[in-house]
């Protein structure tokens, strides 16, 4: 809904005036921009260490709370009340650890994600705003989002030009959105 407003207010805008309607309007594909920084694919290959580590921890808490299950059936029969009593608070304790491990492990990864990200969209956006500058660009819109826009510019081979990014040879990505501009 936010995006439709917006490009109602976009499209008001340039319909305005002359001057308006000569305002030069740029896009870009901020995923792509993003993708192709060295500091994302670092980023991303920490992110998928730490998950490792964590699920690897998870798998073993996992295992023991199985082994206790286990050992408690078999030997159940051979305790006392008392002790299925204490036995069996051990596994729901246990148990119940676990589970806070998989919300802490999914807590622990979206905070480091995000602390790792920011950064990285930070220098994104403000390249980005210096290539608009230094372009004169009224308007940039990230494609991802728009489903109509009037001719523009891509502007994703200058800013990854002034972050110093060499373009990969790689093959059109399938799908590609019709919002691009030649």
């Amino acid at each position: 809904m936010k995006k439709l407003v917006f490009a109602a207010i976009i499209s008001l805008s340039l319909l305005g005036s002359n001057a308006q309607a000569q305002q030069k309007l740029g896009h870009i594909n901020m995923e792509d921009l993003i993708g192709a920084m060295p500091e994302y694919q670092t980023a991303m290959k920490e992110m998928q260490e730490l998950q490792a580590s964590l699920e690897k921890q998870g798998q073993e808490l996992n295992d023991e709370a199985e082994q206790k299950q286990e050992q408690f059936l078999k030997d159940s029969s051979t305790y006392s009340a008392a002790m299925k009593e204490i036995k069996r608070e051990e596994l729901l304790k246990l148990i119940q650890r676990l589970n806070n491990y998989s919300n802490e492990a999914q807590d622990k990864i979206k905070q480091v994600n995000q602390q790792k990200m920011a950064p990285i969209y930070q220098k994104a956006i403000e390249s980005l705003k210096a290539v608009a500058k230094e372009g004169n660009y009224a308007y940039v819109m990230d494609s991802n989002s728009l489903l109509v826009s009037p001719p523009s510019e891509d502007l994703l081979a200058l800013v990854k030009k002034k972050m110093g990014i060499k373009d990969a040879p790689a093959a059109p990505a399938a799908g590609t959105p019709a919002t691009k501009k030649p």
